[in-house]
């Protein structure tokens, strides 16, 4: 390049008028108007609009300019003719005179229009994913990424915090999702795991004194993908001590305060309000409920039991539950409308959907034989049912029933835009059970992971009655997506070590898995906790986009796949030789 260029495209304004510049950049448009070309001259600052007239030196080269080609413009800047000012840009009042040219390199035609929201196929996007980011909207995302970085560093750093690396090599403790393994080539049969995260070391940290530590780390997680999934991703690490819930919570609502007004010029109601998870899930059928709109779920067990409707009668005499929600003017559903439902929530474990329109003050169709003029009036109260309205009704065991209708409340939501743009619901949900029980290893597994701290009543129960353990645990929600979640950590060897009886691992697994964190537990760990912030989610739903994979600058696709470079690939035989291993393929 034979020039310097002076100004980047989005810069010029008013001021810059008579001032000779070298721009470079992008062809995003060229308009030759029988005389006059102009070209939309594009960087990741914004666009400005060149002018070359015929007398320009620049106009011959003009002429053979397509998009995408890389050029360099000299020239004058001049106000725009009146009537041609562009308010949708921020250089829309100035154009740039050429004087000369030149071409820095030639491009084909792009698979799609880089320029436009153009409906491209997202395996298309992401095969030319380096095309894919030189669309305005993407690279708008990846700045404002940026920002969220850059404001998450400064106020951790402002609050005392230390930002120190931990290892992407690590001892493999498999706990959850399945741990990316890594061949050692001096050691050879032994593997190291990439890091699902950085729980161990970052309790570690707090043992060395560290006291406030925070980190913006790539963990990564060998599991089924979806759209807020990817096998690596980011996470906002933190851990302090000598600390307790009321300060994670205040540390952590002052940075979403932050993000908020800086990416969204919206100001959050500090505290963030608190729900308990029973109460989330009796209310929402969700540990992760969506507060943007209503629709709270009902239960109605104790007013059927003696009802003349036996899947109402049966299942609450059996201890099982019946419960649901009143839709506002659902009474206008039709009966394959309300059979379509009921598919689809059969597709999700449902043994059937009750629905019962409101019309006039009273039930309609032929449930209402069932049930007495005072018990339907007792249920169109506990649901706040008017006329108009549809009921809906779920009869199962409490748990199923309950996530059934937290997935109805969710559809309902969409089916009658319920959600308004740009609202933004937060909400802390605590008092998680330490314990749940997994049907398919017969044993009870830890919720969270085996380093959450009971509440202190409830220590002497983790044996004996683990079902009714709380978790000094937290989740932040946001919009109906979990973006962080922390515990106060156990910071006693000897709870510890009860802590991986009660989850059926023995001493000798324990020793082996974790040893090195028993043994930093006997040498005076402090009280601790922390949390971590899912970065890619956050950064989602702050820029409206429906899926990770937009804001991430090379994502992999649903299957684990990078379209752009066809990895995970191949090896050859040597270099598995080096590692001393051989590759046995199951179909």
């Amino acid at each position: 390049m034979k020039w310097k260029r002076t100004y980047k495209c989005g810069e010029l304004r008013k001021e810059h008028i008579d001032q000779e510049v070298i721009l470079a950049g992008w062809v995003a448009y060229r308009r030759d108007h029988g005389g006059l070309i102009f070209i939309d001259l594009r960087d990741r600052s914004g666009i400005t609009q060149i002018r070359i007239d015929p007398s320009s030196h620049a106009y011959e080269d003009a002429k053979r300019l397509r998009a995408e080609f890389v050029v360099a413009f000299k020239g004058t800047v001049q106000p725009r003719p009146q009537g041609m000012v562009n308010p949708r840009l921020a250089t829309g009042e100035i154009e740039v005179s050429a004087t000369a040219i030149e071409v820095l390199n030639s491009a084909l035609t792009p698979p799609f229009p880089v320029n436009s929201e153009n409906g491209a196929s997202e395996d298309l996007r992401l095969k030319y994913r380096y095309l894919d980011l030189r669309r305005p909207k993407m690279q708008k995302i990846l700045q404002t990424r940026h920002c969220m970085y850059q404001i998450v560093r400064n106020y951790f750093s402002e609050k005392g915090f230390l930002e120190i690396e931990t290892p992407f090599l690590m001892k493999s403790t498999p706990e959850g999702a399945r741990d990316y393994l890594v061949p050692s080539r001096v050691w050879k049969g032994r593997f190291f795991a990439l890091p699902q995260s950085p729980q161990t070391y970052k309790q570690l940290l707090m043992i060395a004194g560290f006291d406030r530590y925070f980190q913006i780390v790539r963990c990564f997680r060998d599991e089924d993908l979806r759209a807020d999934r990817q096998p690596e991703f980011t996470q906002i690490d933190v851990e302090m001590s000598f600390i307790n819930e009321e300060d994670i919570y205040t540390t952590v609502e002052e940075l979403m305060a932050k993000l908020m007004q800086a990416i969204l010029q919206l100001d959050i109601e500090t505290p963030i309000q608190r729900i308990p998870y029973d109460v989330a899930m009796n209310r929402y059928g969700s540990d992760k409920p969506d507060l943007r709109f209503g629709l709270e779920i009902e239960n109605i067990t104790d007013f059927v039991k003696s009802c003349d409707f036996k899947v109402f009668s049966d299942t609450a005499r059996s201890g099982g539950f019946i419960g649901g929600f009143a839709v506002p003017e659902g009474g206008k559903y039709s009966r394959k409308q309300i059979d379509d439902l009921t598919a689809w929530l059969a597709d999700l474990g449902a043994k059937g959907l009750v629905a019962i329109k409101i019309k006039d003050g009273d039930w309609e169709g032929s449930l209402v034989k069932y049930f007495s003029d005072e018990l339907r009036k007792m249920i169109n109260s506990k649901l706040a049912a008017k006329s108009g309205d549809i009921l809906f009704l779920i009869a199962d065991t409490k748990e199923r029933a309950l996530a059934i209708l937290g997935e109805l409340r969710l559809k309902m939501a969409e089916m009658e835009n319920y959600i308004q743009p740009n609202v933004y619901k937060l909400a802390w949900i605590v008092d998680f059970p330490l314990f749940e029980y997994s049907e398919e290893e017969g044993r009870y597994v830890a919720r969270h992971h085996p380093f959450t701290s009971p509440k202190a009543e409830d220590v002497a129960k983790t044996l004996t009655d683990p079902a009714n353990v709380k978790a000094r645990a937290y989740d932040l929600i946001l919009n109906g997506n979990e973006i962080a979640g922390g515990s106060i950590r156990i910071h006693d060897r000897d709870v510890q070590a009860g802590m991986f009886q009660a989850l059926g691992i023995r001493d000798e697994e324990a020793k082996e898995k974790f040893g090195f964190l028993l043994e930093a537990l006997e040498y005076g760990a402090p009280p601790h906790g922390g949390i971590a912030f899912g970065f890619d989610r956050l950064v989602m739903l702050l820029t409206g986009c429906n899926s990770i994979r937009d804001v991430i600058a090379f994502p992999k696709t649903a299957s684990a796949m990078s379209l752009m470079d066809g990895s995970p690939g191949y090896v050859r035989p040597e270099q598995l030789d080096e590692l001393g291993l051989s590759l046995k393929i199951k179909n």
